[in-house]
């Protein structure tokens, strides 16, 4: 975005909105077959309606992990989110696993094998971006929009919130003035709660979660305080609305602060490019930020399937980068091996640990000591900062 006065939007959309259920699903059994081994392959979708989910897709991995595990898996899943309604309960649903072996095709494309390495599970072009609007280096809409949601969440897995479901979506409207946000001037939040409490009930639960989010003298007016537009929203979930794996992907990223090749994260293994690559590309750009060499960067890297090297590396600081962009080009590419294997060896990604990104963004989020989050490390600021 340039450097100018204006507003922009982003949303979120909490773990119990029927898509990322299903993205929860499908993170929950990839974290299954790496835990019981780390080279497995997994693609994983899932859907869910009213009482009932179907997965689908393909895997590679201990012929242990049974279809019956992964509907334990699945069930285990919506437990840990709050799903015990009518219209949808971890229990009384009905599952049905239908995912099967691996193509034989996809799997000689992508193995290594004699002089060839490993090769990219598919085609397509990845982005990764930071600026300099928060700490976490993240667009500050996005950010705001998951840090109310994890509030209510929070809240209402403490007890502290009964009244609320696990259901809830948010819209975070900031001013930017010179590029820099200023304030909000639009908040909306609905979410799921209790036939028995209104509109207005539902306003105040919800208030100091977004006031106590946003920073001091960033509230709307009033006015443009909007909780639950339509009155009442006590059927939600899968109940309400049809979920399916990998729908949310710009709520996933940076809410439309930045570019997105179009690929899906949950239910991939880290082979899948469209999953790691982005997370190389979010590192690099985080790095490139912390070490104040730009306000901004956005990097884009792009892949053939079954070729190991990245077919182009762009980088983007808006102009606001205090180096040559070509030669940070050039030094990211020494520092970072972006072939699928060199990605899964840096960053350490053949680990269960991608249930817990399901929601609330895949960015901006602190690394983990199990190696959660480790796209978010700032170990390569300082190789930056000497590199020039």
């Amino acid at each position: 975005m340039p450097k100018h006065d204006f507003v922009f939007t982003s949303e979120s959309v909490s773990e119990g909105h029927p898509d990322k259920v299903c993205d929860r699903i499908s993170d929950a059994i990839v974290d299954m077959f790496l835990a019981a081994e780390p080279q497995a392959r997994c693609g994983v979708e899932t859907l869910a309606t009213t009482n009932r989910v179907v997965l689908a897709g393909e895997v590679r991995g201990p012929a242990s992990i049974t279809g019956e595990l992964m509907i334990e898996a699945a069930r285990h899943a919506i437990r840990e989110i709050g799903y015990e309604q009518e219209g949808f309960h971890w229990q009384r649903a009905h599952i049905d696993c239908h995912i099967h072996g691996q193509s034989i095709d996809i799997a000689q494309g992508v193995d290594a094998s004699g002089n060839k390495d490993e090769g990219a599970g598919d085609q397509g072009m990845m982005f990764g971006h930071a600026c300099n609007e928060t700490p976490e280096l993240m667009p500050a809409p996005i950010y705001y929009a998951h840090a109310i949601l994890r509030s209510l969440a929070d809240a209402r897995h403490s007890g502290s919130a009964p009244l609320l479901g696990p259901d809830a979506k948010s819209q975070v409207t900031l001013q930017y003035v010179n590029g820099k946000p200023v304030g909000a001037t639009a908040v909306l939040v609905s979410t799921q709660h209790a036939p028995d409490i209104g509109q207005e009930e539902v306003r105040e639960i919800v208030r100091p979660h977004v006031v106590n989010v946003l920073p001091d003298g960033w509230m709307c007016d009033e006015d443009h305080f909007y909780i639950n537009p339509t009155g009442r929203f006590v059927i939600g979930g899968p109940d309400g609305d049809c979920g399916l794996t990998g729908r949310k992907i710009i709520v996933d990223t940076y809410g439309g602060a930045a570019p997105h090749g179009g690929g899906a994260f949950s239910g991939k293994d880290p082979t899948k490019v469209d999953r790691s690559a982005a997370y190389a590309a979010r590192y690099l750009a985080k790095n490139v930020v912390a070490a104040g060499l730009a306000d901004r960067c956005t990097i884009q890297v792009a892949y053939a399937i079954g070729i190991a090297k990245p077919l182009s590396v762009y980088v983007e600081t808006d102009g606001t980068a205090l180096v040559d962009e070509e030669k940070l080009s050039r030094i990211l590419q020494e520092l970072m091996d972006l072939s699928p294997r060199g990605i899964r060896t840096h960053l350490g990604l053949n680990k269960p640990i991608y249930a817990r990104t399901a929601s609330y963004g895949h960015f901006g989020r602190p690394p983990e000591p199990d190696g959660g989050f480790s796209w978010e490390r700032l170990d390569l600021v300082d190789e930056l900062r000497r590199a020039f």
